[in-house]
């Protein structure tokens, strides 16, 4: 993607003597635009232990239990000062996605949450600072007297892997910390299902709420990733009404679409789910990604590539086309794209955690630079309609699967570094041919 952030080309005109035309209307826009997602922040810890470690805190080898506070710290200080620690890194659905997010489009994003009041060098919460690309904005974190949250992954003599989970605060953050201004000139307000799925009487249910709220008041597209597929099988009903009332874009596993949709054909759940959302991302695994929205039935382009078949005959007819809000259309029509896995998946796959996550600071990159362009050359032809994204459907859909193959081929969720080449022709939009 060209935009937003800091390009490194060269100039081989005068900067001075742009067109006079837009001078005026690039003076008085911002630089660029951003996305906030509000996250409850974690720490992975993984570490390598015996079993009479696991008798001491209680654990059960090969399962996943929620530990206390005071059991997290007692186990946490053992592992430091044994040296048991391998590694320890920034986690959270959303603190993935918006790290990913900036480290493709070299640009701001911001992060809503909490974070240790007093922080040690070389700690968890030290840690998930550093995991952190600098172009995430953490000035908006409220602090917290107490740990952030921990996962810790215990691994035994025989190599069977113990989790123990520590909450810590990180449902703590109160409505009061939603800056307004912030969520009002975002291009898109992520959460996560979990944000609302809290214990009794912690705030951050009310918090996302509001953050909710303000977005809606601001039109500003809400974007919900579902989390796992056993928050959403427990009451789906629950799920599809929050949907409805709450949010513009759902980005979910096949899985995750199964227990939504009761529909096992990934294609047919992101159908399903046009009746609740605008645009729908559905990663499925070896399948590849679906991607379903809506457009505006005068403005329908046809693809050039091969008809598909599945369970809507020649469902990718019209991925050519930009995606629309059902609102913002007079006629709407259901347009649906699907690519396979990119060079038919890693050879070695090294980390499934966070492959969903890629794909969807993919497609908000191209959201994104859809505000950034509309800010920049307002009167330019591809706003003579209230597009959603910037690319077409195919095109974002392709853009996503890349993304997916590099988490899939390395063993941390978050990018280090842009895709090779930053792979601009990848991103060139069937409108700009």
């Amino acid at each position: 993607m060209k935009f937003p952030g800091k390009r490194k080309s060269k100039h081989y005109f005068p900067v001075s003597a742009r067109d006079p035309l837009l001078q005026a209307v690039q003076s008085e826009q911002e630089e660029g635009s951003w996305v906030v997602g509000i996250d409850q922040t974690l720490v992975d810890i993984e570490a390598q232990v015996d079993n009479d470690f696991l008798t001491r805190y209680g654990l059960s080898a090969g399962h996943s239990l929620v530990i206390e506070d005071g059991v997290a710290e007692a186990l946490y200080r053992e592992l430091m000062r044994d040296e048991l620690i391998s590694h320890q890194f920034a986690g959270g659905t959303i603190g993935n996605t918006l790290h990913n997010y900036s480290v493709l489009a070299d640009d701001r994003s911001i992060l809503l949450g909490v974070m240790c009041n007093n922080i040690q060098i070389g700690g968890y919460a030290y840690r998930y600072l550093c995991n952190t690309s600098s172009r995430v904005d953490l000035n908006y974190l409220q602090g917290v007297d107490g740990a952030i949250g921990r996962c810790f992954t215990l691994i035994g003599e025989q190599g069977e892997r113990t989790f123990a989970i520590s909450p810590g605060q990180m449902n703590q953050l109160r409505a009061e910390s939603i800056p307004e201004a912030v969520i009002a000139g975002a291009s898109a307000l992520v959460l996560t299902s979990y944000l609302v799925r809290c214990k009794a009487g912690e705030p951050m249910p009310e918090a996302t709420m509001q953050a909710i709220a303000c977005a809606k008041r601001h039109q500003v597209p809400v974007v919900l990733t579902l989390g796992t597929k056993f928050v959403i099988g427990d009451n789906p009903q629950f799920w599809r009404d929050f949907l409805r009332d709450h949010v513009s874009i759902v980005a979910m596993n096949e899985e995750e679409a199964l227990a939504l949709t009761g529909e096992s054909d990934p294609l047919l759940a992101a159908d399903r789910a046009l009746e609740w959302v605008d645009l729908v991302l559905c990663t499925a695994g070896p399948a590849g990604l679906y991607m379903a929205g809506y457009t505006e039935e005068a403005n329908k382009r046809k693809t050039d590539h091969p008809l598909l078949p599945g369970a809507i005959a020649e469902f990718n007819q019209y991925e050519f086309s930009r995606v629309m809000r059902q609102q913002d259309c007079e006629q709407p029509l259901r347009i649906y794209s699907h690519i396979a896995p990119y060079m038919g998946g890693p050879e070695k796959i090294m980390n499934t955690n966070g492959a969903g996550d890629g794909a969807l600071a993919a497609l908000l990159h191209d959201i994104t630079a859809n505000n950034y362009h509309r800010q920049k050359v307002p009167n330019s032809s591809k706003h003579v309609r209230p597009y959603l994204t910037y690319s077409s459907l195919a095109q974002v859909c392709k853009y996503a699967n890349r993304v997916s193959y590099q988490v899939l081929n390395q063993h941390s969720p978050r990018l280090t570094r842009g895709l090779p080449e930053r792979e601009d022709s990848l991103e060139e939009s069937y409108w700009d041919r």
